[in-house]
């Protein structure tokens, strides 16, 4: 039996059913809509057509981390049955999460000394991150110890590669990601932002691409030039859409036609409601193993 929890946050962007069944602990980051206070609970506070509706309807809404106390409140009940804990955080590049849960790391070994409470960056983001928990997952289930997998993850983190395409950029405008000359050009003109997540876990805009089909090829062309064994690519790939499955299984089917040895079919999530505070609906994201991410 493992002598240590795998825990990750809400953030991850997989499902609640998954995560038990890869026995991975799970805690919320939290938001807003119109001052109203709520847990990114796999949907049980508002389901993503409820919160993509509320904001298409003018409704303001507010993403905060988790804080120091909440992952001290979360951690307690593991430590208390003598279990150390591995934690892995959204990105540092988009949250100041990693920073609360250091912190709060360093005070739960100061109340429970001889366990360790270790917290490793993911540099991910929704399923991508949900994609590294998911491997380190597998890791732990072989054997894999505590600071062994820590490493493992620090090694291996930068491989998952992350590209997402929105068809509706207003609440990339809303958060100031596009200016709204742009936002305003690029909505009438269908224009698609391919994104990235960078090395340092930051969002970035790589090209900007007229027309979610042609979005859609060419994260396709990406997956072939940066997967791992490029069109022998066995290992999984999450999809993850804010309200636009169809456009999501419009790239699934294009990915399963090219790579036929990818591990399983491609598994399809919903963003969360953290994640989809900021990008709003018609955004899919695409991620798989790959070279590392260098920019």
């Amino acid at each position: 039996m493992c002598d240590y929890i795998l825990s990750c946050c809400s953030t991850a962007d997989l499902t609640e059913g998954m995560l038990k069944a890869i026995d991975v602990e799970c805690v919320y980051f939290n938001y807003e809509i119109d001052g109203i206070a709520c847990k990114d609970d796999f949907g049980r506070t508002h389901t993503s057509s409820d919160l993509f509706s509320r904001m298409l309807a003018g409704s303001d809404v507010k993403t905060s981390q988790v804080s120091m106390g909440d992952y001290i409140e979360f951690w307690r009940p593991f430590l208390e049955q003598g279990k150390s804990v591995l934690h892995v955080t959204l990105s540092s590049g988009i949250s100041g999460t990693y920073q609360s849960a250091c912190m709060a790391a360093e005070r739960c070994m100061k109340d429970y000394p001889g366990l360790k409470v270790v917290v490793v960056d993911s540099l991910a983001a929704s399923s991508g991150y949900g994609l590294l928990v998911d491997k380190m997952a597998e890791l732990r289930n072989g054997g894999m110890g505590i600071d062994e997998l820590a490493a493992w993850a620090e090694e291996h983190r930068l491989e998952v590669q992350h590209w997402f395409f929105s068809t509706d950029l207003t609440f990339f405008i809303r958060g100031g990601r596009i200016s709204k000359t742009a936002g305003f050009f690029g909505n009438m003109l269908k224009i698609c932002p391919l994104m990235s997540v960078e090395a340092d876990g930051s969002l970035a805009v790589k090209e900007k691409i007229r027309t979610k089909k042609k979005a859609a090829a060419r994260v396709v062309e990406l997956m072939e030039q940066l997967a791992d064994g490029r069109l022998d690519y066995d290992k999984k790939v999450f999809i993850s859409n804010s309200a636009c499955l169809s456009d999501a299984e419009v790239v699934s089917e294009l990915l399963e036609k090219k790579f036929a040895k990818i591990d399983g079919s491609v598994q399809h999530f919903d963003i969360g409601a953290t994640i989809g505070c900021h990008t709003g609906p018609g955004t899919v994201a695409v991620f798989f193993w790959g070279d590392r991410r260098t920019a």
